[in-house]
Parts: structure tokens; sequence; C-alpha cells
């Protein structure tokens, strides 16, 4: 099966499946639940960055969402990047090397992630009224929970504030899902939960109950719990690339304040050479950080967020 069952039957119901969107490659898992109240589709995914394990298990749970609970269609799909996932990939897909959260809209004639980002964009965004895709920071990364909005948009906007993460960050960067599904004028959101790959109780919840808010919000449900803080710091974000390939030593933590042209850390060589010192361009606080001490030329190192 190369598409989606039908989103709205009218009929409650429960459907589980597979769905291969790219004959050479991995089947994804599904789940639509179907009330038999009309009401909006809000479709979710986790699993673009395979390793992001908490957001992966909290969307396995919103799986058993049960149709006379909400109004409308649930749609879920668990783990987007299904060889990442088995394989313990950070970012990446293992079959192209490429980071999907970046190949969007996508190309029909690409490679993988950009087949499958065009998939999602032809196949099943246009088909959402809402959209949130999970991620719960990869296994060599460690933030505070923050959400990204595309930040053209005022009521994907209304969804970052309604999932109830402190901090919400306006995003311009396209080639990402939320930019993707916001063109198509879907409002959708990127909640960032937990980190290092790292799952609990805890952390799984707070992203459970941020769905559940969003669907209050939307009119899928009438209740939801409210969020553990109220207030909300509306945020750019700036992340260097790290120029050189060595060994990363962080000089700041998750929260920590940041001064404008202070040193945020330091890429060495083995024998202990500095080989880049990485200053920061604006005054902040720290979203993420790199935690693994190993880094490569390119990849991200710290993210910066600045008060809108």
């Amino acid at each position: 099966m190369k598409t989606l069952p039908p989103l709205k039957t009218g009929k409650a119901r429960t459907e589980f499946g597979h769905v291969r969107p790219l004959e050479d490659d991995a089947e994804i898992p599904f789940a639509i639940i179907e009330s038999a109240e009309p009401g909006p589709c809000l479709v979710i995914t986790a699993g673009v960055h395979g390793s992001e394990f908490c957001t992966v298990e909290a969307a396995v749970r919103l799986m058993q969402t049960r149709p006379q609970d909400i109004k409308g269609t649930l749609v879920v799909l668990p783990i987007v990047n299904i060889q990442g996932f088995h394989k313990r990939s950070i970012y990446v897909m293992p079959q192209d090397g490429k980071n999907l959260n970046r190949m969007f809209p996508g190309n029909a004639d690409g490679t993988t992630s950009e087949r499958l980002a065009h998939w999602l964009v032809t196949n099943v965004y246009p088909q959402a009224d809402a959209y949130i895709d999970l991620h719960g920071g990869d296994l060599d990364e460690q933030l505070a929970p923050f959400t990204i909005f595309p930040g053209s948009s005022e009521k994907s906007k209304e969804l970052a504030v309604a999932f109830g993460l402190p901090t919400l960050v306006a995003s311009a960067r396209g080639g990402g899902t939320i930019h993707a599904a916001a063109a198509l004028g879907v409002p959708s959101i990127l909640p960032e939960v937990s980190g290092n790959g790292l799952w609990g109780e805890q952390t799984v919840t707070q992203v459970t109950d941020g769905v559940r808010r969003v669907m209050r919000h939307i009119g899928m449900v009438s209740t939801a719990t409210a969020p553990a803080s109220e207030a909300t710091k509306i945020v750019s974000m700036w992340v260097p690339a790290a120029p050189h390939t060595g060994l990363w030593y962080s000089h700041k933590e998750v929260s920590d304040k940041v001064a404008k042209d202070e040193v945020l850390g330091e890429i060495k060589g083995v024998f202990g050479e500095v080989l880049a010192t990485i200053r920061s361009e604006q005054e902040g606080f720290v979203l993420y950080r790199l935690t693994s001490l190993s880094v490569n030329q390119g990849e991200a190192l710290i993210g910066i967020g600045t008060s809108l």
C-alpha cells in the first residue's frame, strides 16, 4: 500500500497498518483513529530523526486513543525513519546519509530522504487541518524543552502556545517538515522534549499532555491538563556549525545565559591544540547543545535563543 487509507469515512474506527511510500524502502507503521463525530484532522509524525526515542514512545501511546474520546480524525506515523530507528542513527537516514528534516519539500526523483519528504508533502500534509512533528533530542543532544513554529504563520504560533512548553522558537529556516506543511496552509509545530535519546514517564507524559492541549485548541477534545508553566518566551535561535572536525568542549550548559561575543566552547585536536573558538553572535540563553566529544565539520554545536 503506497498511500494511507481514507482519513475521513464518517464512521468510528481504529485502523492500524503499514504504508510503503517508496517501493524500494521499508514500510512505515500508521494509526488512524476516527470518531463518529465530525471534526478536524490532526496528523502527528515522530521518528523523523530515528533516535529521538521519547517522542517515538509518545506517538506509540497516542495510537491507543479511542474513537469515542475525540472528534474528527487522529493520524499517527510513529516512526517515519524506520531504518534510522532500528540502527540508532543520529539525525540522518542510513539509506542516503541525509537529514530528512532538511529535505523538504522533497523531490520525487531524488534520493530516499528526498522522495520520502515529497510523499509526505503530496500525500499526507494536504489532508491535515493541523500537524505536529514530534522531536525528542537525539543521542548527542541535550536541550531545554521548546517548540519550533514557522515564524510567518500566526495559526502555527497559536498551536505552539497551546502545546504548553515554556519557550517558543520562531523559525524562518526552510527545508523542514513544519515549513513544508505551513506552506500548504496547514498550521504546524515541532516540539522538542528530552534529549540524548532518553525517555521516561515524565518526558513522555509531557509530550502526550502537550498533544492533548493542541487537540483541545482545535476542537478535538474538551479537556486537557494545564501546562506546568504559563510563562512563554518567544525567541529566535542562532546555531553555529563546527568549522573543523575534532573534539568539542562546550563552556556552557543548557539554560545558561550568554552575552554577545562570549566564548561558547572550543574545538580541539587530540593533542590539545585549539582548532576553533566559538563565540556567540548574540545575547541570549542556551536552548540545546551538542553533548558528544566528537564533532564533524558542519555539525550543529549549540543553539542560542534570543528574545523577540
